[in-house]
């Protein structure tokens, strides 16, 4: 049912504003005249609607992703060869941030980049992200940053993930025919139980 918001004058002409729920524009002056009330304005009322309008739907999107391993060793591979092939660290994380198709991680990097062009430590900015980053990871670029092998250190990470992501993946293929089997046995001793053993009683004494 909408709101209206009303501008009107009670039987004594003092001014009245006020809100009223109505199916209709009709039906809510119908209602304001018998409380003694002359409409001057009417007008339904839009907080709702703007409120729904300036939701930031890509915000919604990046509390809704998630980012999976496969993710971070992609940026970690690619961060490692802008890194070693002279990149600025903040350009680079740019570029990154540009390219990167998971929002969560985007966002992050953008914040990153931001904090690292303002001079903070790589790591120190990484560890605001523990959604995308986990403490061994940030440990690891710290570590890559004092000995100055970052692009070493990334590429090590790149590798470590991508055997992760591969196991992962092999895990999911395993499981996948044991678990459709189990699946379709489940189900036919569900249909036994639904349309076979019911009849069968009749069966034995025909």
């Amino acid at each position: 049912m909408p709101t209206y918001v009303v501008t009107a004058r009670d039987t004594k002409g003092n001014p009245r504003k006020e809100k009223i729920s109505a199916e209709s524009p009709g039906e809510a002056r119908t209602a304001l005249r018998e409380r003694g009330l002359f409409v001057q304005e009417l007008k339904e009322d839009q907080g709702l609607a703007q409120k729904l309008s300036s939701l930031d739907f890509q915000e919604i999107q990046n509390s809704m992703a998630s980012v999976t391993v496969k993710d971070k060793a992609v940026f970690s591979r690619q961060f490692a060869v802008l890194i070693n092939a002279g990149v600025a660290m903040v350009r680079g994380l740019g570029i990154l941030s540009d390219q990167c198709p998971n929002p969560k991680l985007k966002k992050a990097l953008q914040g990153i980049s931001a904090d690292v062009q303002q001079g903070v430590n790589l790591s120190d900015s990484m560890r605001k992200h523990p959604e995308c980053f986990d403490d061994l990871y940030v440990s690891m670029v710290e570590a890559g940053e004092v000995g100055g092998v970052l692009d070493e250190v990334m590429n090590r990470l790149a590798k470590l993930l991508e055997d992760v992501a591969r196991l992962q993946n092999q895990i999911k293929s395993a499981l996948t025919y044991p678990v459709a089997v189990g699946f379709i046995a489940v189900t036919i001793f569900l249909g036994m139980c639904i349309f076979l053993l019911p009849i069968l009683p009749i069966s034995l004494k025909s």
